[in-house]
């Protein structure tokens, strides 16, 4: 029986670094939900559908089959048989997938194909409904967060850092204003699932979570 976890949380909570780096230690399969919508994105593209034909999109969007896996330690993400790592960061792919993820119809597509994965494979999952909607059964649920002012420094720490000029107060005004709206969106709000583990991370370091979720879930 495939094992699973689950970890849910608002924006800037560092779940996809901790859900790979416990990935890695229990030798799981990191599935990135995001780069799934970029390769259900780039068939589209292939397939001649444009941003706003929300009707071809719904449709076209059924035959996709999308999947993750691993090569020598590296996330690999899969259209077909295709490794297509290579062609799903381009600017024109993000913008498909911004515009054709809020299609309800790719979003239970996707769902979908996240599930059957975690019918025949260990994963960790990271998002905002895992816990809820994706893998309601999974062997442990995390819901991890941080203050808005503890997630709005790293993110400021993370852009000066490229060089980026910006403005603490604001990054965390967008915070705010995002969290309101994952939290009240009609599609998969984001919530913590009734038997989630709250891990709180404002004052610990990356090692520190991932230790504790390895942990919690050795409990289980």
């Amino acid at each position: 029986m495939a094992k699973s976890i689950a970890i849910d949380g608002p924006a800037g909570a560092g779940k996809s670094t901790i859900a790979k780096k416990v990935a890695k230690e229990l030798g799981f399969i990191y599935v990135d939900t995001g780069a799934m919508y970029r390769a259900m994105a780039l068939f589209l593209i292939r397939n001649g559908i444009s941003a706003d034909e929300s009707e071809k999109i719904s449709s076209t969007c059924q035959s996709a089959e999308i999947s993750i896996g691993r090569i020598g330690g590296e996330q690999v993400v899969y259209l077909g048989d295709e490794n297509v790592n290579g062609l799903i960061r381009t600017e024109e792919v993000g913008n498909m997938a911004s515009a054709s993820s809020v299609n309800g119809d790719v979003r239970k597509k996707l769902v979908a194909l996240q599930q059957k994965m975690a019918k025949t494979t260990d994963v960790v999952m990271d998002g905002r409904d895992i816990g809820t909607v994706v893998l309601p059964d999974a062997n442990l649920k995390i819901y991890l967060t941080a203050s808005s002012a503890v997630r709005a420094k790293r993110r400021y720490d993370e852009l000066t850092a490229k060089g980026e000029t910006c403005d603490l107060e604001a990054i965390e005004k967008d915070i705010i204003e995002r969290d309101y709206r994952d939290m009240h969106r009609e599609n998969s709000p984001l919530m913590q699932a009734d038997d989630a583990v709250l891990v709180d991370s404002s004052d610990m370091s990356i090692d520190e979570v991932a230790e504790r979720i390895l942990e919690l879930y050795r409990e289980r």
